[in-house]
């Protein structure tokens, strides 16, 4: 058996992804990342593969939003996408 395990905690998992183990339990929640619940006390578990794919599924969709919501420079006189902030 390798030195990685199989399966990890929501923490575990928040760490390889440098976010809250908050922000973890939500995207399990919404059913964006595959987990399983075991034992008594409901404890979640992702397993390494599920993490992986992922990952790599967020890749594919941050590359398809980039492909279609081209950054533009400001200089150009083009939208530089500043338009998501509030307007004072």
């Amino acid at each position: 058996m390798s030195g990685t395990p199989r399966f990890l905690t929501l923490a575990d998992v928040a760490e390889v992804l440098n976010t809250s183990s908050a922000q973890v339990y939500a995207l399990v929640r919404r059913g964006e990342l595959p987990a399983i619940k075991i034992g008594g006390r409901g404890q979640w578990r992702v397993e390494a593969a599920q993490l992986e794919e992922f990952i790599q599924r967020m890749y594919t969709e941050t590359r398809t939003f980039v492909d279609q919501h081209p950054f533009l420079d400001a200089d150009s006189g083009a939208d530089s996408g500043d338009d998501a902030l509030p307007k004072p």
